[in-house]
C-alpha cells in the first residue's frame, strides 16, 4: 500500500497533534465544574462582607455614577436592572445557589447558564473592584456554556443515560476555546511582560511590597533579591512557553507537569498576593487539561464526545470575537476594534485584555481614609478606625478590609475613576 505524499502526512500529523491538545477528559471536565461551583459559593459568600457598600444605591457605586463609567449600553448588568439593594442580594444569591448545583453535578446546564449571568452582571456593578480573575471566570464560564460538564460525577450523570456512556473524552470547538482561553491569558500576560522592569529582575520585588500588592509574606519574600530575580525571570519565561507548549506537545505526561506547575504557582502566588480569587481561578482553569491517563485510563477511550452543528457555528463565531479582542490588547494591530466587535466582546464579556503586572515601575502607593470623632481623635475609616498614619500605613493594603477594597482604591487615583471618590467619603461617613 503507497504511503501518503510528505504533504498530506504532515496535515494528518497536525490534525492529531490539534485534536489531541483539544481533547478533555470528562473525569477532569468534573473535577473541574466542582471548582468552578466552589469558587461560585465563595464568592458570593466574600461579597456579603460589605454588600451594602458594594451593591447599595447609597454606597460606593451609585447605579447613576456606575453608569456614566461604563457609558456602554451593551455593558450589561442584571444586578443594574433595578435599584432596590435586595435586587442585587437576588443576583448574589443566585451565583452561590449555582455554584452550588455545579458542585453537586444537578441540572448542570442551567445551573451554568445561570453562573454566567450572575457572574457578569456582579462584575459589572462592582467594576472598579473586579480584577483580571473576575472576567477570567465569566470566560470560562461562558465557554463551559458548549462543554458537557455533567457528563461525570454529577447527579445529572446518575439520573440518565449519559452514565452508561462509553466516551470518556470530549472534543469540540468549545474545548478549543476552553483550551485557548487558558493560552491566551498567559500569552497575553507573558507577552506584557517582556519589558524592562521584568527583564531587569526588578519586578517581582517591587510587586510583592505591601504598598504594591503583596501580603506580609510577599513583603518578606520581596527583602530576598538573590530569590526574586530569578522568580522574576522564571514566571516571564514560564507564562510565553507555557501556552506554546500545551499547543505542540498535548502529550499526557508533558500536560500534567505544565498543569501541575502552574497550579503550584498560582498558589504561591495565592500567599504572597492581595489578589483574592484570582489563584484559586486560574488553578481551577488548568483542571480540564489533566490527562486521562492520571484517572488511569486511555485518552482516547471510546468515541469523544462532541458539539452539535447550530451550537458549534455560535461558539466559533464567539472564538471570532474573542480572537479579535486578544489580537486588539496583546497583538501587533493595538488600534480600536470596529464598534459591532466591541458591542460583542461587551455582550458575551469575552474581553482578552490580560496585561496583569505588565510592568511594575518603582513606586509604592498608599491610602487613607481621614476621619475626626467628635473627641477630637483622628483615625483612619479604611482600617477600623484605628490611629491615623498619613504616610506608609503599617501593613500597607494588606492591611485594608479585603482584596476588592484594595483594587478599588489602587485604581481610584486614575482620571476616569475619581467619579467614585465623592461616593466613597459619604458611604464611609454614614
Amino acid at each position: 500500500m503507497r504511503s501518503p505524499p510528505p504533504a498530506r502526512r504532515l496535515g494528518l500529523a497536525l490534525r492529531d497533534r490539534v485534536r489531541a491538545a483539544c481533547t478533555l477528559d470528562t473525569r477532569s471536565l468534573a473535577l473541574y465544574r466542582v471548582a468552578l461551583g466552589v469558587i461560585l459559593v465563595a464568592d458570593s459568600l466574600l461579597r456579603t462582607r460589605d454588600f451594602g457598600l458594594m451593591f447599595g444605591a447609597e454606597g460606593i457605586f451609585p447605579p447613576d455614577v456606575l453608569g456614566r463609567y461604563n457609558a456602554d449600553v451593551t455593558l450589561w448588568s442584571l444586578a443594574l436592572v433595578g435599584d432596590p439593594q435586595w435586587w442585587g442580594g437576588l443576583v448574589l444569591t443566585t451565583e452561590g445557589v449555582a455554584g452550588a448545583c455545579l458542585v453537586a453535578g444537578c441540572g448542570t446546564r442551567l445551573a451554568t447558564i445561570a453562573a454566567w449571568v450572575a457572574v457578569v452582571s456582579i462584575l459589572r456593578r462592582t467594576s472598579p473592584a473586579t480584577n483580571a480573575g473576575d472576567a477570567w471566570l465569566a470566560c470560562q464560564l461562558f465557554w463551559s456554556l458548549f462543554i458537557p460538564l455533567g457528563t461525570a460525577w454529577s447527579w445529572d450523570a446518575r439520573r440518565s443515560h449519559a452514565a452508561r456512556q462509553t466516551a470518556t473524552s470530549v472534543c469540540s470547538i468549545a474545548t478549543a476555546a476552553l483550551v485557548l482561553q487558558v493560552v491566551a491569558v498567559y500569552l497575553g500576560a507573558g507577552t506584557a511582560k517582556i519589558n524592562d522592569s521584568w527583564l531587569s529582575g526588578a519586578a517581582l520585588q517591587r510587586a510583592l511590597s505591601v504598598h504594591d500588592h503583596g501580603t506580609p509574606l510577599g513583603m518578606l519574600v520581596s527583602h530576598a533579591p538573590w530569590l526574586t530575580r530569578p522568580l522574576t525571570w522564571g514566571v516571564l519565561m514560564g507564562e510565553v512557553a507555557a501556552p506554546i507548549a500545551i499547543l505542540l506537545w498535548p502529550a499526557p505526561r508533558v500536560r500534567t507537569a505544565i498543569a501541575a506547575t502552574f497550579i503550584l504557582f498560582h498558589a504561591a502566588i495565592w500567599l504572597t498576593m492581595s489578589i483574592g480569587l484570582f489563584a484559586a481561578i486560574g488553578m481551577a482553569a488548568w483542571l480540564p487539561l489533566l490527562p486521562g491517563a492520571l484517572w488511569g485510563r486511555r485518552d482516547d477511550a471510546g468515541t469523544p464526545l462532541g458539539l452539535g452543528r447550530v451550537a458549534s457555528w455560535v461558539c466559533a463565531a464567539a472564538m471570532v470575537v474573542a480572537g479579535a479582542s486578544f489580537l486588539r490588547s496583546s497583538g501587533p494591530w493595538p488600534g480600536p476594534l470596529p464598534r459591532p466587535l466591541v458591542a460583542a466582546v461587551n455582550i458575551l464579556c469575552l474581553n482578552q485584555e490580560w496585561r496583569m503586572f505588565g510592568a511594575v515601575p518603582p513606586q509604592e502607593q498608599w491610602i487613607y481614609g481621614r476621619a475626626e470623632l467628635a473627641d477630637g481623635k483622628v483615625v483612619d475609616l479604611l482600617r477600623g478606625g484605628r490611629p491615623l498614619e498619613a504616610e506608609r500605613p503599617t501593613g500597607g493594603f494588606s492591611s485594608l478590609e479585603h482584596h476588592r477594597w484594595h483594587k478599588f482604591f489602587w485604581v481610584l487615583p486614575r482620571p476616569h475613576v475619581r467619579v467614585f471618590a465623592a461616593p466613597t467619603a459619604a458611604a464611609l461617613a454614614r
